[in-house]
This record gives structure tokens, C-alpha cells and sequence, in this order.
């Protein structure tokens, strides 16, 4: 059996008007603000697309990302199709994910946000980690000026 490790990340800053939904892993959070981005911004979303580039070489968010942003297609969950598209024989045995954020509270969203993930990578929610931190002022994100994650993501092809 073989074994790859991807790690991805994103952030993205909360926009200074209010109107754009916050999206997390497709879930939308009661919070006034979205986040800034050409997309729907969903740094759950592209933290997981950008872990799956790492294990494929092939970089999804950046310029084939903008372009179908440019044609309307805002949709965080169709760049991870595209990625997921692209692991081929490997097949996702685990995913591993750090978010960082004064604001909102992610807690009462994560059996949520596992379910939708687990939906659109076709592994079991028990495959899914989901922990979150407020970063105690630390960093901009733990002040509250947007949000972080970092996701670890185990694929393996026998």
C-alpha cells in the first residue's frame, strides 16, 4: 500500500461590508461579515483544495480558480471537485483540519461541516478531524480580522 501526506492552507480577511454570506466547509455561519475573495471564500474549502495540490502537483486555486471565478463560478466546492478529480488512484483516508478564529464560534457547526466535507470527498465523517482555536490575540486571526486553517490530508492507492 502506498501512503502520501498533503498539507494545505488559506486565510482570508473578514470584508469590511456587511451582505456576503460566511461560508465554512459550505455551512453558512450567522456572522455579519464574509470573507474577502473572488470566490465564496471559504478557506475550509480551499485549505482542502490546496492540501490535495500538495499531494498532485497540480495547483487548483490561483489561476485556474480565478478564471472560473471570472465566468461566475463562485462555488468553493467546484475548485475541490476539481482536485479531488485529480487524485486519480489515491483514495483520501483521512483529513486533518486546524482553523484559527476570534470569530464566529466554530464548534456548533463541526458535526456539520464534517458531514458536508465527508458528502463531497466520498470518505466517512469518522475520517474527518475538525479542531479550532482563537488564537488568544496572538495573530490576526485571533483578533478577529479573519480566518486561517490548515489542513493535513492522508491519501493512500493499494
Amino acid at each position: 500500500m502506498n501512503i502520501k501526506t498533503g498539507i494545505g492552507q488559506d486565510s482570508h480577511r473578514f470584508e469590511k461590508e456587511n451582505g456576503k454570506p460566511l461560508l465554512l466547509a459550505g455551512i453558512e455561519f450567522t456572522h455579519p461579515f464574509g470573507l474577502e475573495g473572488n470566490s465564496d471564500a471559504d478557506v475550509v474549502f480551499h485549505s482542502i483544495t490546496n492540501s490535495i495540490s500538495s499531494v498532485t502537483g497540480i495547483n487548483i486555486l490561483g489561476s485556474v480558480a480565478d478564471q472560473l471565478a471570472q465566468k461566475g463560478h463562485k462555488d468553493s466546492s467546484e475548485y475541490l471537485n476539481l482536485a479531488l478529480n485529480d487524485l486519480g488512484e489515491w483514495k483520501i483516508n483521512h483529513i486533518a483540519i486546524a482553523i484559527e478564529c476570534q470569530v464566529p464560534k466554530i464548534s456548533p457547526q463541526i458535526d456539520a461541516m464534517k458531514e458536508n466535507i465527508a458528502q463531497i470527498c466520498k470518505i466517512n465523517i469518522s475520517d474527518i478531524g475538525i479542531t479550532a482555536t482563537t488564537g488568544e490575540d496572538l495573530t490576526a486571526f485571533g483578533r478577529g480580522e479573519g480566518i486561517q486553517v490548515i489542513t493535513i490530508i492522508t491519501v493512500i492507492k493499494s
